[in-house]
């Protein structure tokens, strides 16, 4: 989708991304606040998330929440909030005809909310059954007691059910006047931003009724460490195949041309069903679906793989993978594979910003992680950029440093799980060796 991108810093704090999509028929705001579970005390780790249950409900102009959401969505519009380990977001999307309308009601319940004690107590309620609900994904469950183990930010479903008991909404109240202010706020506006609107919402940010407290809060230094005892084996009888995820790190941020290797090469590895690894595997009838991907922290970078799969398959998946990934590394990758799995990489880049909505994904999730604007055009040039050194060199990065894990959700017993480590664990030791 065409469009031309600029970035706004006000005299308050705040800055953002504003994306003119010409003629577009809809409009996008995405608001992000560094907010999240790391700004609170381990025993309130279920502040944040319930201060955003409560926050878009009751305000100083409509004073019940279903009678906001009636309002805000009168039209078909679209509102939403989620909250993680780092931020708070909240976002809209409506028809252009009523974009002011939308915005304006959104700011209202950035703003002026009223944290009601009645609210609160049926949002209680309602986390808890979210919580609940979140803790019979397998996956989940077993890619959060992994991050706890590798030494990162995290606590289960079950842990944050257990220790909701000690959030008031005073701590929520609390938290918002803490993290919500003007400077710890970025925002991605997209849709026909012509010149008059730009002024508009230029001067209601500029206004908004947010204290003007000095700078945004920094991302937390986490520093995973080597499952160097065991690996996590999380039993659940319930389950009869086995969820595991690997997870391999490298000490430092990736720069642009390292992340696009990578993830080029974690395209050709799993993300198609004629993929290296996923495609092998299912070729021998061994998995029906397997995935990987890209993940960062503030100073580490970290690649993983997941699947489900029976007992009686996990030995032959993971040696796949195994063998797989080795040869990646010595450079085993022939250059009309590089070339299809390039054009496989631009098809989808281009459908991944069919819409408005897209197109803004693809610069917030940076803008607000680190403060970078992606040069939304240049993607196809760097992409076509990669080469085979390149991957080469990434892959083996990822597995220098000798920080990783293992970990398995199932009944298959640790005897099992501890066997398919040992199995894994040679990608490790021979780059440790040879290094």
């Amino acid at each position: 989708m065409r469009h031309t991108t600029s970035e706004i810093i006000l005299k308050n704090g705040a800055k953002g991304l504003l994306i003119h999509v010409p003629d577009a028929s809809v409009m996008t705001f995405d608001f992000n606040f560094r907010a999240g579970e790391y700004l609170v005390k381990p025993d309130k780790w279920e502040v944040p998330h319930l201060m955003e249950h409560v926050l878009l409900g009751a305000n100083e102009l409509i004073p019940k929440a279903r009678d906001f959401q009636a309002e805000l969505e009168k039209n078909g519009a679209y509102s939403n909030a989620t909250t993680g380990v780092y931020d708070i977001n909240y976002e809209a999307e409506c028809a252009d005809f009523e974009w002011d309308r939308v915005l304006g009601l959104l700011l209202l319940a950035i703003t002026k909310p009223l944290l009601l004690d009645e609210e609160f107590s049926a949002e209680f309620g309602n986390v808890e059954e979210e919580m609940a609900a979140r803790s019979n994904n397998h996956f989940r469950r077993l890619s959060l007691e992994m991050r706890q183990a590798l030494g990162l930010i995290a606590k289960t479903d079950a842990e944050r059910l257990s220790l909701m008991k000690n959030v008031t909404v005073e701590d929520v109240r609390a938290h918002y006047a803490r993290t919500h202010h003007a400077a710890n706020m970025r925002f991605v506006i997209a849709g026909n931003l012509i010149p008059k609107r730009r002024r508009v919402i230029n001067d209601l940010l500029e206004a908004i009724d947010l204290p003007r407290q000095k700078g945004r809060f920094a991302l937390p230094h986490e520093r995973p460490r080597r499952l160097s005892q065991h690996p996590v084996y999380v039993p659940n009888d319930t389950v009869e195949n086995i969820y595991f995820y690997i997870d391999t790190f490298v000490m430092r941020r990736l720069n642009d041309p390292e992340t696009d290797a990578l993830s080029l090469v974690n395209t050709m590895l799993t993300e198609t069903l004629y993929s290296k690894i996923l495609g092998t595997a299912r070729e021998r009838g061994l998995v029906y679906g397997m995935n990987s991907g890209l993940s960062h922290t503030r100073s580490a970078s970290n690649w993983w793989f997941g699947a489900q799969v029976s007992d009686k398959n996990a030995v032959a998946l993971l040696k796949i993978t195994v063998d797989e990934l080795y040869k990646v590394q010595a450079g085993e990758i022939p250059e009309l594979e590089i070339d299809a799995a390039k054009q496989y990489a631009l098809g989808r880049f281009q459908r991944s910003a069919q819409t408005v909505g897209g197109t803004a994904a693809g610069y917030a999730g940076r803008y607000f992680f680190d403060g970078v604007i992606e040069d939304y055009y240049r993607v196809p040039e760097r992409i076509k950029a990669i080469d085979q050194q390149q991957i080469i060199d990434v892959s083996r990065a990822m597995f220098a440093d000798n920080v990783w894990g293992f970990g398995v959700l199932g009944n298959c017993g640790e005897v099992f799980t501890h066997e398919l480590e040992t199995q894994i664990a040679s990608l490790w030791q021979s780059r440790t060796t040879t290094s």
